[in-house]
């Protein structure tokens, strides 16, 4: 596509300055945006262009540029555009059939990592794997671990397969369509560690969320019913007959759910040496309970 407009060739430098001021007011980034934007336009790293300020792009990549840089501007979060997001260190691809991994959800790896270190092939359940952020860490970072990785959703499914083997280990992951652990309910498997991060916004509170959330990303990952611990209170109940005595089962939550979930895991009797941890910013996000 031709650009109408462009009588010169145009420098790295100016591109940024003028993406900046179409997408400042719908990401808090948008200098970082744009450089990642024009990284890819460019097929090169953001380090380039940080230290290339000065070239001249060619009007082909500046014409890809502007078009990302207009669906970033009218909401499109940029790890959709990009098709790509960093979590744990590893390279994951997303697209608009799976929520995008937080770095919040990093506290919850860590934190399994650290347990399954008292396995000697721990053998890990990932309900509502999504992009398989999760499943897929596990499996890098647990020596002789293995992942049930479980969504209800096929193209869920289908990305994360293929994060499996970006990161190669889909020898060590099994994608199962399952609502919660339904799929499993004959196989006679039993679980080190069930390992979710379900959806746990409330239902009133989904159009709430920013345009980049709730105009894009799935809401079957977003809502957990009207108190938003609907698939706390199921997988807590079902978790039960699939952990070992001494398995665990580890919970991301929202900022203000981990006294509630925790309580979900008392009031179920199954469970003991339940602890809640908090990130960096003294934010509860995890709860864990071990089976009795």
């Amino acid at each position: 596509m031709r650009l109408p407009w462009r009588v010169k060739p145009v420098k790295v430098k100016q591109l940024l300055e003028n993406a900046v001021k179409k997408i400042a007011d719908m990401s808090e980034t948008a200098l970082l945006d744009a450089q990642l934007l024009l990284s890819k336009a460019l097929g090169k790293d953001r380090l380039y262009v940080i230290t290339h300020i000065e070239d001249e792009v060619e009007e082909k990549a500046e014409s890809e540029f502007w078009g990302m840089v207009c669906e970033r501007g009218n909401g499109r979060p940029l790890q959709y555009i990009t098709g790509s997001q960093e979590f744990m260190g590893l390279d994951f691809y997303v697209s608009e059939g799976v929520l995008i991994p937080r770095p919040d959800t990093e506290i919850l790896v860590e934190e399994v990592i650290r347990l399954a270190g008292g396995f000697e092939k721990p053998v890990i359940a990932d309900i509502g794997c999504g992009s398989g952020a999760i499943s897929v860490s596990l499996a890098k970072y647990v020596k002789g671990a293995f992942v049930y990785s479980l969504d209800i959703s096929k193209a869920a499914l289908d990305i994360g397969r293929t994060n499996a083997k970006i990161n190669g280990v889909e020898e060590s992951i099994e994608f199962m369509e399952s609502d919660i652990l339904l799929a499993l309910e004959d196989s006679g498997i039993m679980f080190d560690i069930i390992v979710s991060n379900p959806p746990y916004i409330r239902k009133k509170d989904i159009e709430e969320l920013h345009l980049q959330v709730r105009g894009y990303e799935p809401l079957t990952a977003l809502d957990g019913g009207t108190d938003g611990l609907e698939f706390y209170r199921r997988i807590t109940k079902e978790s039960l007959a699939f952990l070992k005595p001494g398995g665990y089962l580890a919970y991301e939550v929202g900022h203000d759910q981990a006294g509630d979930v925790n309580r979900i895991m008392e009031a179920c009797g199954g469970f003991g040496e339940l602890r809640i941890l908090s990130d960096l910013a003294g934010i509860e996000r995890v709860v864990i309970g071990r089976k009795l």
